[in-house]
């Protein structure tokens, strides 16, 4: 690409946009060049089996940045999207969690997480694999989070946290933990939002700064460079904030809904904001949000909704004027391209929608790729899932260098499909899942079952290719994977009815789904078993002491034991985050304290296997050690495996490998 081919779409240098905005007075990231990856361009060892996610077009749409794992770590490749001609990018050990191609195709942009913890850094590199270097995260007690490109490539948004200082009791900075006999509220971090020149000719620019903040993101920026859109405020209460560049300047502020980070778009004259949100409403919907000439709102109308069921992806090709839009239908993914206007040209801001015909039930990406075309990231129950592209008026194809699932099941056993399972809790409120039943099983046999728990709370269990289910169903085991209240896709009222003391119901769902499963003689009522990862851990280790004699044993993963601890020891940005959904770890010191395992830990009568990432900062280990250490103590049989170099996402291929056999041989070993 020709030197000035960058400035073609602004007319602005990296300097010029620079320029446009406050420069940063406080301590701003430096880049810091690396050496020139050593050894070959490829994979020491490919795995037989291995994923390949979070795809990034070239401008031209030809090739794609990807995260793919086949060396054992998730890392940077790329390659032609119709060739399997694919190299490696970085050999770095660390996993690799975003990816993002920038507008001019002279970098790609990425974020990795040393040692496989929750703190990263925002690298970037040339799409030859040279002039790799870190933008932001180098110094060990910060973490960089990346951001947008600007639209002509000159700079990329990365957002940095910066640890607040801990003081003593007599104010004077202390660098220890706070007691966990008495835990107290932990200052959040502060997070600033620059602009950064992967050229480093400019200097950082300052988009925005927020104290104690629990998220902040650059989300978009208008095609002049004026205006930024963010995405900031705790699970629960995320709002889109759109700021001037010019002086900081706050315009506008809507809700949004929480799950995808990518919120919104601004249409190439910037008087357009595409804005995926629920405000206002059950379902997330598509507005169309008319700005005057300084950014400030003047009309938001719904240009794409749909009854019962949320706006879950939205991306806008390169021109913006076309949005691609992925529906969350009872859990499966639709996908439909809609051409769009100005709000200010036209009554109907629309075109009709064009809906897009897809191999497999779930999208968990959607990009633009060049003109006509379009990049996903696909999953389901059944095989070869991973990353396809599609030109316009074309059918899907599929990346020949895309996922490979082999040894998660045998060539000899297809994939089993899960069936979706609907039943009513206690309290009258409707709850569903999914039910996996181990191949062979005879009609109307009842079933050892393990019941799984996914995280969040605010996750939703998918139809998806999920190898640890496949693992348990080689030994024989039926899974049902719920959605207890909390969980997302079911409306906004479903996603709130676990808060406070809401969370005692979400308990009681987990035994109701278990209980459930044996009346509709799918399941053994003798063998029963709990499992879950993150707050799914948390479901586990509480349904075990609120329910002692409905399950034979439970695994649980990376959760939380007791919510004061908890408070006390995870990332000062999750503490703010979380306070909304659990609880005030002042406020509500008494409720956290009663929600908690540990406060019951007297009832667990069965034995427990927990698991934990060396590295978790989200959940730190000591949630799961002073579980098992008290089960123990009591005499009840309790393992602890901890996973090294793993943080709260198993990224290793070595280790979710052990961690899954580790946990089938678990259960296949206490429920026979």
């Amino acid at each position: 690409m020709a030197p000035d081919a960058r400035h073609q779409v602004t007319g602005r240098s990296a300097t010029s946009t620079a320029r446009a905005v406050t420069l940063g007075t406080g301590t701003a990231p430096v880049a810091v060049p690396l050496p020139e990856a050593v050894g070959p361009r490829d994979a020491v060892t490919r795995l037989r089996a291995h994923g390949c996610w979070y795809p990034s077009a070239s401008p031209d749409g030809t090739e794609a940045a990807f995260i793919c794992d086949r060396g054992g770590v998730p890392q940077l490749w790329a390659g032609p999207v119709q060739s399997d001609e694919v190299r490696l990018l970085d050999a770095s050990p660390d996993p690799v969690t975003e990816v993002s191609w920038s507008p001019d195709g002279r970098w790609i942009a990425y974020t990795a997480a040393p040692g496989g913890s929750e703190h990263s850094r925002v690298l970037c590199v040339r799409p030859d694999g040279t002039g790799r270097r870190i933008l932001a995260g180098a110094d060990p007690d910060t973490s960089a989070y990346l951001g947008c490109w600007a639209h002509d490539g000159s700079a990329v948004a990365v957002t940095v946290a910066v640890p607040a200082v801990r003081t003593s009791g007599d104010g004077s900075p202390d660098g220890t933990a706070t007691s966990l006999e008495e835990p107290a509220p932990r200052p959040g971090d502060g997070l600033s939002a620059y602009l950064l020149d992967p050229d480093a000719l400019a200097s950082p620019a300052l988009l925005a700064t927020e104290a104690d903040a629990a998220t902040l993101r650059v989300c978009d920026l208008s095609f002049d460079g004026t205006l930024a859109l963010l995405r900031r405020g705790p699970r629960g209460r995320r709002e889109a904030v759109v700021r001037r560049t010019a002086d900081s300047a706050t315009t506008c502020t809507m809700p949004v809904a929480d799950g995808d980070p990518w919120i919104g778009r601004f249409s190439h004259d910037g008087r357009t904001l595409w804005l995926r949100t629920d405000a206002d409403r059950e379902f997330a919907a598509l507005y169309a949000l008319e700005l005057d000439a300084d950014g400030a709102p003047r009309a938001a109308t719904p240009a794409a909704q749909r009854p019962g069921s949320g706006l879950e992806l939205l991306s806008m090709a390169h021109d913006g004027r076309t949005a691609v839009l992925v529906w969350n239908v009872q859990g499966a993914s639709e996908l439909e391209l809609l051409e769009t206007t100005s709000a200010r040209s036209a009554a109907d801001t629309t075109g009709p929608a064009r809906p897009v015909p897809l191999p497999h039930e779930v999208v968990t990406r959607a990009v633009p790729a060049g003109a006509g075309r379009l990049l996903l990231a696909l999953s389901g129950s059944r095989r070869r899932p991973g990353v396809w592209w599609a030109r316009e008026g074309v059918s899907l194809l599929r990346t020949p260098w895309s996922s490979r699932d082999e040894d998660a099941v045998p060539p000899d056993r297809p994939p089993v499909r899960p069936v979706p399972l609907h039943l009513t809790a206690r309290d009258g409120l409707p709850l569903s899942g999914w039910y996996y039943r181990a191949p062979g099983r005879a009609p109307g046999e009842s079933a050892p079952c393990v019941i799984h728990l996914h995280g969040g709370p605010e996750e939703q269990e998918r139809p998806v290719f999920n190898p640890l289910y496949h693992e348990l169903l080689g030994r024989g085991l039926d899974v049902f994977a719920p959605d207890v209240r909390g969980s997302s896709g079911h409306g906004r009222s479903f996603v709130d009815a676990d808060l406070g003391t809401g969370r005692f119901a979400a308990l009681d769902d987990v035994a109701d789904c278990a209980a459930h499963t044996v009346a509709a003689g799918l399941a053994d009522p003798t063998r029963l078993a709990v499992m879950g990862r993150s707050y799914g851990g948390y479901l586990t280790f509480a349904s075990l002491v609120w329910h002692p004699d409905l399950f034979r044993t439970g695994v649980a993963v990376c959760g939380m034991s007791d919510l004061l601890t908890f408070f006390a020891g995870t990332e000062p940005w999750i503490a703010e985050s979380a306070a909304h959904k659990y609880g005030h770890p002042v406020h509500d010191r008494e409720l956290l304290r009663s929600l908690s395992p540990m406060t019951r830990i007297d009832a667990l009568r069965v034995p427990l296997l927990a698991v934990h990432g060396e590295h978790d900062t989200n959940v730190p280990p000591g949630e799961s050690e002073q579980f098992v250490r008290a089960a123990r103590e009591r005499g009840v049989p309790a393992e602890l495996l901890t996973l090294r170099d793993e943080g709260h996402d198993f990224l290793r291929a070595d280790n979710r490998r052990l961690f899954r056999r580790t946990a089938a041989d678990w259960m296949q070993r206490h429920l026979g």
